[in-house]
This record gives structure tokens, C-alpha cells and sequence, in this order.
């Protein structure tokens, strides 16, 4: 097999196209591809695409006709095909010309994977992200009322729907209530709450990202990442979705969910009514019922895989329920044990 002419296909390491060269033997190869891509001889080594070995005088006669090659010069190194996958992430020089690529790889697919893929590409390079009123990005607000004339206005708005929907099911709560004097106390609470939550603006701000970095749940450019479930620290999928890029990413964010920890109906309401069953509504620590219902403090933003809907198992603080002068009432009304003499 030595000295016998092998066709290879030979590419740099910081562009796509390949190029056909036959060579007998490295030494050749080397003097063709360096000659082809304008890459310095001296240094300069070829390996395989597909994992980065590097091609010697002994291994280049067992290389298949027209192997894929990479040329490198020297200092450059080759991983294997994650190197493409590398520059395919940082695309903002060649986005264009691979949104047109993928666009047409798209057109004739047949597969129904691959072209999932590709469809999935293409959400990701077409972001819009940058753009944030309506007259720059008209097919973003479609089916937006009219009134909303930037990005963030519209998401803070979304945000604060979602959480004005915790009033309604708190409001709710109350036609459940038999005795008057609780019913009573449970609406002063309910007011409460309600005032509180309109001072912080219904916490709006979590979807808003022209807000400071300590309030809102995304970055600067509008990218929001999964929380996980109730019972872990952090997405073992890594979701993640920007509802400011494209009005397709705006909808399926309409999917994801604030998760109560400490779940709402099951165990935060039913909490605060069993605490007024004998307590007027001024004895209630609003403050930890407010941050339990209505904040970050027991809210996870989660994709709707990571949203578990059976029950959580997570109870409220009981030290934190009544407030510190009611607490104080208590333990002095606990009546003492006396200590028995022994005789």
C-alpha cells in the first residue's frame, strides 16, 4: 500500500468548506493542503475530523479513500466533531448565511428527527431578542393588545396576571368559610394581602428585563432558565427559553409554571384559615402568608416538565405564622406545669 495515491478531503480548522486532494503519502499532503489553505508548512500537522488523531506516515496508508481531514498549524488543536459544535454556537459572524443554510437542508429533509432539529436551529438563530418595540418587531406582537407597545411592558404584564391569579383563588377560599366571625377575619387578611400586593405592583418585575438584576428571574437580554422542581436546587435538564426572541418562544413560555414550594391550595390557604379559626386577622404574621403566596421566597419558575403536580409534602413554619406580639400573648397564656414533690 505504500506510495499508493489516496484521495482525502482536507479542511482548516476554522471553516466548513472541504477541498479534494490526493496525496501518496503525509509529506505531500501536508505541502498540497498548505499550498491550498495558505496555512504555514512549517508546524502544521493534519488530523481526523471526526475525533482530532493525528494522521502519521504509518497511519495515512490505512485511511479509507477521501477520509475527512483537518489541517492544523502550528499551536492549533482539533477535538473532534465538539469543535464544530463550538463555532456552531458562536454564530454571530456567519448567522446569516447558516440560517440560509439550515433553511435549505430544511426543505428537503425527510426525516422527521432531522428536521425537528434544524426547526429547532433555526427558532435559535432567528432570536430577535435585540429588538424591543412593536414598530421593530410587529410579528412578535401578534395577538398582543394593541396597548402594549414594548416587550417588557407585555411580560410584566404576563407576570403580573399569573400572580393576581393567586387573589382570585385566595378570594375563593372565602366561600368555603361556615362561620361569620371567620369569614370575617379572613377577608381583612385577604384585603391585606391584596394592598400589599399592589404597592409591589404584583411583583410584575420577574419577567421584566429592563428591571435590576437582583428582581427579575432573567438575563438582560431576556433569557429565563428552569429552577427545577419543588424538591431540587436546580434543572437537571438545563431549560431554558427566551420569550423576548421570537413570538413562538412567547408563547411557549406561556407553558412554564411559578410553582409554590409550599404548595398554595393544599397547604399555604388552608394554613392561614385554620390560623384564624381562633385568631383575628391583626394576630396574623402577613408578612411570611404575603412572601409564601405572592414571591420568589416560595416561587420556582419551572418548565412544564419540571412542574410535579402531585403533592409536595412541605408544610408552613408554624414559628412563623402568627406575629412576634401574639406569640409572645401565647406563651404567657400556657399555663405552668407544677412539679410534683416526691414524698
Amino acid at each position: 500500500m505504500f506510495g499508493k495515491i489516496k484521495p482525502v478531503k482536507i479542511r482548516s480548522c476554522s471553516e466548513n468548506r472541504k477541498y479534494g486532494i490526493a496525496a501518496k503519502d503525509v509529506k505531500e499532503l501536508l505541502k498540497k493542503a498548505c499550498n491550498l489553505l495558505q496555512v504555514p508548512l512549517s508546524g502544521a500537522r493534519v488530523c481526523l475530523y471526526e475525533d482530532g488523531t493525528i494522521v502519521t506516515e504509518e497511519f495515512f496508508p490505512t485511511l479509507a479513500d477521501n477520509t475527512e481531514l483537518v489541517l492544523l498549524s502550528k499551536g492549533q488543536t482539533w477535538s473532534g466533531v465538539v469543535c464544530d459544535i463550538s463555532q456552531l454556537l458562536n454564530t454571530d459572524r456567519h448567522a446569516d448565511s447558516l440560517i440560509e443554510a439550515a433553511k435549505g437542508l430544511l426543505s428537503d429533509e425527510k426525516s422527521s428527527k432531522r428536521r425537528k432539529i434544524l426547526t429547532d436551529l433555526l427558532q435559535n438563530l432567528e432570536d430577535r431578542s435585540e429588538l424591543e418595540s412593536r414598530e421593530e418587531d410587529e410579528d412578535w406582537f401578534q395577538g398582543v393588545d394593541s396597548r402594549f407597545k414594548t416587550k417588557s411592558a407585555y411580560m410584566k404584564y404576563n407576570c403580573e396576571s399569573r400572580i393576581r391569579g393567586y387573589l382570585k383563588e385566595l378570594d375563593d377560599a372565602t366561600k368555603s368559610i361556615q362561620k361569620a366571625k371567620v369569614r370575617a377575619e379572613f377577608l381583612k387578611t385577604s384585603q391585606s394581602l391584596t394592598e400589599m400586593l399592589k404597592t409591589a405592583k404584583y411583583n410584575g418585575f420577574y419577567f421584566d428585563r429592563t428591571e435590576k438584576q437582583p428582581d427579575r428571574l432573567c438575563t438582560q437580554e431576556g433569557w429565563f432558565t428552569c429552577q427545577g422542581s419543588f424538591d431540587e436546587k436546580v434543572c437537571k435538564s438545563l431549560h431554558s427559553i427566551n420569550p423576548y426572541g421570537s413570538r413562538e418562544g412567547r408563547i411557549v413560555f406561556s407553558t412554564w409554571n411559578l410553582d409554590h414550594r409550599i404548595e398554595k391550595k393544599r397547604t399555604v390557604i388552608p394554613a392561614l384559615l385554620e390560623a384564624l379559626q381562633n385568631h383575628r386577622s391583626t394576630d396574623i404574621n402577613l408578612n411570611y402568608f404575603y412572601q409564601l403566596l405572592f414571591t420568589r421566597e416560595n416561587l420556582k419558575l419551572v418548565h412544564i416538565v419540571c412542574h410535579k403536580k402531585g403533592a409536595h409534602n412541605l408544610q408552613c413554619d408554624t414559628k412563623k405564622i402568627y406575629n412576634n406580639a401574639t406569640k409572645d400573648l401565647k406563651a404567657k397564656q400556657k399555663p405552668k406545669v407544677k412539679k410534683r414533690r416526691m414524698t
